[in-house]
C-alpha cells in the first residue's frame, strides 16, 4: 500500500467492551497478519502499560509507543502519534481495559475513548459473545450511544461457538447498530494470551511466544475480512497540518536559562559537519541499562533526552557489562531484576560502578526495577537474598500479592536534577515488591505521590540520585528532560576540569 498524502495516517483502535474481551489477541493477530502481507505496521498502546507494547514490538519489528493523554496531554498525544505514525502503511492502537474505562468514571479521561477522540481514529470494538445472540446488539448499541462523537466503525466478535452462532450475532448487530461485523474468533481457550507473570517479557525476547502470534494471525484470518479492516483504517481522516510541528524542539524541552544548548553552540564560521561533530563530542552521555532485567522504558523518554542534547549509550548488566566509562549520567529503568538477581549480584563491577557514580555525584535516575537494584539486598519469591548496590539503605522483598497499581502524580519533596521542589511529574506505579528502609524516621523521599488511595511518600533522593517505584513520563513536565541533561553536562564539564 502506498501512502500518497503525507498527512494520511491509515489507523485503527482495537478496543474491548471490558478487560478480557480479547482485544490483545485480536490486536496481535491483526498486526501479524498485516505484517505478513508486507505492510509496515506501527503499534501503539493506550495508557501506561509496558507489556503489551513489548508484544507489539516483537510482532511488528518496530518499537510500539504509549499514547496517554492523562500522563501527558491531548496536544502531546497528537504530536507523538503524528511523528511515530509517519511513513508507515498502517497504525494499530490497542486499547486499555474497556473502551470507556479510565481514570474517571464520569468522563473519558485516561480511557481508550479519549485517545480515539484526540487522534480521530476509527474504533473496532471486540465483543465477547459467549452465551448470547441478539443481546450482543444491545451491548454494541450501548457503546455507540454513550459517546456519539466516537467513530465505532466495526465489530469483531470473539469466542463464538460456531459459524452459525457468528451468523446470528452478526445479523443482530448489523441490523440494530448500522455498522459492519468484520470478523470473528472461535472459542479456543489455548488462544488466550498468557497471564502477565514476571518472566513473560524475557520469554517474549527469546522468541518463545512467536508460535502464539502466528496462531493468532491464522485464527483472525480464518474468520475476518482483512480488506474491510484495511478500508476502515484508510477512511480515517487526515492528520491536521498543525500537528506537524517540530516535536524535537529543544527549546520546548529546556525552558530553563541554563539549557544544554548554551554549552553546545557552534561559531558562525563553523561548517555544518564541524558543528555536528563538535556538538556530538560535547554532548553529555547518559548510560541506559537495557536487557531482560531492565527493559521498561517509554520510548518518548529516551527521545526527549536525546532532543534535549544527550547521547544515549546502552549497556547490559546481565551480559556482564560495566557502566560505560564515558557516562555522565545513568538511567536504570524498570523490568525484572528479581528474575536475574543472581546475575546482577555477580556483576560486581556494575554494582561498584553505581556506587562510584553515587560518590562522584553523577546524575543517577532509577525507577521501579532500577530502584530495587539500588537497595542493599533483594529477596526473591523463593526466599533467596542477594546483595545489590547498597546506595539506598533498605531491603527489597518480593511478594505474591501486588503491592501497587495505578496512575501517580509525583510532587518533588526537594530540589533535584529532575524536578524543583514542589514541581509535579506524572507517571504510573506497578510492582510486587516492597522497599523497607532501615531508618523510618529520616528518609530522604523523592516524591509525594497522589493516587486513588490518597497521598504517600515514596522513593529516594540524596545527592544526585533520584529513584522511586513511579515510572515517570518526561512528556508530562516539559522542563524535566532538559534539566536532567543540563546536570549531566555540568557533571561532564566538572569531570574534565572545565567550568560552566
Amino acid at each position: 500500500m502506498t501512502i500518497s498524502n503525507q498527512h494520511a495516517r491509515p489507523r485503527l483502535i482495537i478496543a474491548g467492551t471490558g478487560s478480557g474481551a480479547g482485544k490483545t489477541t485480536v490486536t496481535l493477530g491483526l498486526m501479524k497478519a498485516l505484517a505478513r502481507s508486507g505492510m509496515s505496521v506501527q503499534g501503539f498502546k493506550c495508557g501506561p502499560d509496558y507489556i503489551d507494547p513489548t508484544y507489539h514490538t516483537a510482532v511488528t519489528g518496530r518499537a510500539s509507543r504509549n499514547l496517554d493523554a492523562w500522563m501527558t496531554s491531548p496536544e502531546y498525544v497528537k504530536e507523538a502519534f503524528a511523528k511515530a505514525s509517519a511513513g508507515h502503511d498502517i497504525s494499530i492502537i490497542e486499547g486499555v481495559m474497556g473502551l470507556y474505562d479510565g481514570k474517571d468514571p464520569l468522563s473519558n479521561t485516561g480511557s481508550t475513548a479519549e485517545i480515539a477522540l484526540v487522534t480521530q481514529t476509527p474504533v473496532i470494538l471486540v465483543v465477547d459473545v459467549r452465551s448470547m445472540a441478539r443481546s450482543a446488539a444491545a451491548i454494541v448499541l450501548g457503546f455507540q450511544q454513550l459517546e456519539p462523537e466516537l467513530n465505532i466503525a466495526g465489530v469483531i466478535v470473539n469466542r463464538c461457538g460456531s459459524a452459525g452462532h457468528y451468523s446470528i450475532v452478526k445479523k443482530a448487530i448489523e441490523q440494530m447498530c448500522g455498522i459492519p461485523v468484520v470478523g470473528w474468533l472461535k472459542r479456543e481457550e489455548d488462544m488466550s494470551i498468557p497471564e502477565r507473570h514476571l518472566g513473560l517479557v524475557p520469554a517474549i525476547e527469546r522468541g518463545e511466544l512467536e508460535p502464539l502470534f502466528e496462531r493468532a494471525a491464522d485464527a483472525l484470518l480464518e474468520g475476518t475480512d482483512l480488506d474491510a479492516i484495511i478500508a476502515i483504517a484508510k477512511a480515517a481522516p487526515d492528520i491536521e497540518e498543525e500537528l506537524f510541528m517540530n516535536h524535537e524542539d529543544v527549546s520546548r524541552q529546556n525552558p530553563d536559562p541554563m539549557s544544554t544548548g548554551a554549552h553546545l553552540k557552534c561559531s558562525e564560521d563553523s561548517t555544518s559537519g564541524e558543528c555536528d561533530e563538535r556538538r556530538t563530542s560535547s554532548s553529555p552521555v547518559i548510560a541506559v541499562a537495557r536487557d531482560a532485567a531492565f527493559n521498561f522504558y517509554y520510548p518518548d523518554n529516551l527521545e526527549l533526552l536525546e532532543a534535549a542534547g544527550a547521547r544515549l549509550k546502552y549497556f547490559s548488566p546481565l551480559a556482564g557489562e560495566d557502566i560505560p566509562s564515558e557516562a555522565d549520567g545513568i538511567y536504570l529503568g524498570g523490568g525484572f531484576p528479581e528474575e536475574f538477581a543472581a546475575l546482577i549480584a555477580d556483576n560486581v563491577s556494575f554494582l561498584e560502578g553505581l556506587r562510584e557514580a553515587f560518590r562522584s555525584e553523577m546524575p543517577l535516575f532509577a525507577e521501579c526495577g532500577g530502584y530495587m537494584v539500588l537497595a542493599e539486598t533483594l529477596t526473591n519469591r523463593e526466599g533467596l537474598t542477594y546483595n545489590m548496590a547498597g546506595i539506598i539503605p533498605a531491603q527489597v522483598q518480593m511478594q505474591a500479592k501486588r503491592a501497587a497499581l495505578g496512575y501517580r502524580e509525583a510532587r518533588a519533596v526537594e530540589d533535584s536534577f529532575l524536578l524543583k521542589k514542589g514541581e509535579v511529574i506524572r507517571g504510573h506505579e506497578f510492582h510486587y515488591s516492597t522497599m523497607t528502609y532501615q531508618e523510618e524516621g529520616d528518609i530522604p523521599y523523592a516524591y509525594e505521590t497522589k493516587g486513588l488511595r490518597g497521598m504517600k511518600q515514596e522513593g529516594y533522593a540524596r545527592g544526585n540520585v533520584v529513584a522511586g517505584y513511579t515510572h515517570v513520563h518526561l512528556g508530562s513536565h516539559p522542563g524535566a528532560a532538559g534539566r536532567w541533561v543540563q546536570h549531566c553536562q555540568s557533571y561532564r564539564l566538572r569531570r574534565s576540569g572545565q567550568h560552566i
